[in-house]
């Protein structure tokens, strides 16, 4: 791959050109200096496939449930092979993760039940409808 414009990175990341420039001011993406001079070239910052697979290894973290300060974290983690921590941030989010499986099992067997009792035929309005009713 070539290197590619701003907008170039943020297409192959899949994002918009200001989250590339929000990721930078977190310090999750490095900014490459402008070059000097005049030309094709000229004054355009060039990103690598480097920076490519970092983009998309944010989006991928972000995807998973990782805070920005986790994913910076575990860039940083990168630059010295501290696989202790990275494995334990992966472990909390893991937790994390599987606390809002039962927390959306919980809800699923709610809905469920009420949406039997609203077929079930008895007179009144469906439970549904009453069951989100602001106190």
């Amino acid at each position: 791959m070539a290197d590619v414009t701003i907008a170039g990175l943020a297409r192959e990341g899949g994002v918009g050109v200001e989250t590339v420039r929000y990721y930078q001011r977190r310090g999750l993406l490095e900014t490459p200096e402008r070059p000097e001079g005049s030309g094709s070239n000229g004054g355009i910052r060039r990103y690598t496939a480097d920076d490519v697979r970092r983009l998309r290894f944010i989006r991928s973290a972000q995807a998973a449930g990782f805070t920005l300060e986790q994913i910076g974290e575990l860039v940083a983690l990168d630059a010295t092979d501290d696989r202790a921590r990275a494995r334990q941030l992966a472990n909390e989010r893991i937790a994390a993760l599987d606390a809002k499986i039962q927390e959306l099992k919980r809800v699923r067997a709610s809905l469920q039940r009420l949406a039997r009792e609203c077929g079930s035929g008895s007179g009144g309005p469906c439970p549904i409808l009453t069951a989100f009713e602001a106190d």
